[in-house]
C-alpha cells in the first residue's frame, strides 16, 4: 500500500471511529456491573488479594480498551457470609452497547477462565445490558444519602479506586516485568504481597494522606461518624 493509500484508509478509520463515538455519546446511559464470587471455606478469612488480581489483569485492561465510552466507574469489595459471600464487583456508567462489548471481553478473559477452572472464582454474574434500570448518576449511590452527595460521590469513589489500582501497579510491575509467563500460583503470591504491602500503607499512612486531606478539602470541619463522636483527620 502506498503513502496515498495509506492517508485514506486512516482517513477513512478516523471517519468511522468518529462516527461511532458520535453514535456512542448520543445513546442513553446507565449503570452496569459485573460481580466476581470467590471462593472462600469455611473458618477461613477471604482471600483479600485475589481482587487485586481481578482488578489489575483482567478488569483494568478492559477498562482501558473502553475508557473513553465511559463515563464513570468504581469498584466493590465485601465479604460477608450471606448468599454473596466474597464478591468483588466493577460498575461502570456507559451507554448498553458498551456494556455488551465491556462484558463480552472479561467473559473471554483467558486468565479469568484459568480461575473458575481453579475454583477460585465460584461464580461470574453480568447485568442485562438490554434492561436499563439506572439510568441516573445517582441511582447507584446510597438512597440514605441527600442527593446532593448521591450525585457527587460516584465521582469520588472513582478517584478513589484509581488510586488504589496505582498502588497496586507500582508495587507489582517490576516483579510482573520479570516474570514472562508466571503460574497463576504466583500470580496470586505476587498480590498477597501486594495486598499486605497496601494494607500497611493505608494503616500507616492513610490518616494523613488520604483522611486529613479529605477533611481539608472541607474546610476542616469536624464530622459526624457512626459513634456520634466529631473527629478531624
Amino acid at each position: 500500500m502506498n503513502n496515498i493509500s495509506k492517508a485514506k484508509a486512516c482517513s477513512v478509520f478516523k471517519e468511522k471511529k468518529g462516527n461511532q463515538m458520535e453514535k456512542e455519546a448520543q445513546e442513553p446511559r446507565g449503570w452496569w456491573y459485573a460481580r466476581f464470587r470467590m471462593k472462600w471455606p469455611e473458618n477461613q478469612t477471604p482471600d483479600w488479594h485475589v481482587d487485586l488480581l481481578l482488578a489489575h489483569k483482567i478488569i483494568t485492561p478492559v477498562l482501558n480498551r473502553y475508557m473513553t465510552n465511559i463515563d464513570l466507574w468504581r469498584f466493590h469489595r465485601r465479604a460477608a457470609r450471606d448468599e454473596e459471600g466474597h464478591q468483588f464487583s466493577i460498575t461502570f456508567y456507559s451507554s448498553p452497547g458498551t456494556a455488551q462489548q465491556v462484558f463480552s471481553a472479561l467473559k473471554s478473559d483467558k486468565l479469568l477462565k484459568r480461575m473458575k477452572r481453579a475454583g477460585i472464582i465460584i461464580q461470574d454474574l453480568y447485568e442485562d445490558p438490554s434492561r436499563m434500570i439506572a439510568p441516573q448518576i445517582e441511582d447507584t449511590s446510597d438512597g440514605n444519602w441527600s442527593p446532593t452527595i448521591r450525585k457527587s460521590w460516584p465521582y469520588f469513589i472513582m478517584g478513589v479506586c484509581e488510586m488504589w489500582l496505582n498502588l497496586i501497579d507500582e508495587l507489582s510491575k517490576n516483579t510482573l516485568a520479570a516474570q514472562k509467563r508466571p503460574s497463576l500460583k504466583k500470580l496470586l503470591a505476587l498480590y498477597q504481597q501486594t495486598n499486605e504491602t497496601i494494607k500497611n500503607l493505608w494503616q500507616t499512612e492513610g490518616g494523613h494522606s488520604l483522611l486529613h486531606h479529605l477533611n481539608a478539602i472541607f474546610g476542616y470541619e469536624p464530622v459526624l461518624i457512626h459513634e456520634v463522636n466529631l473527629r478531624r483527620f
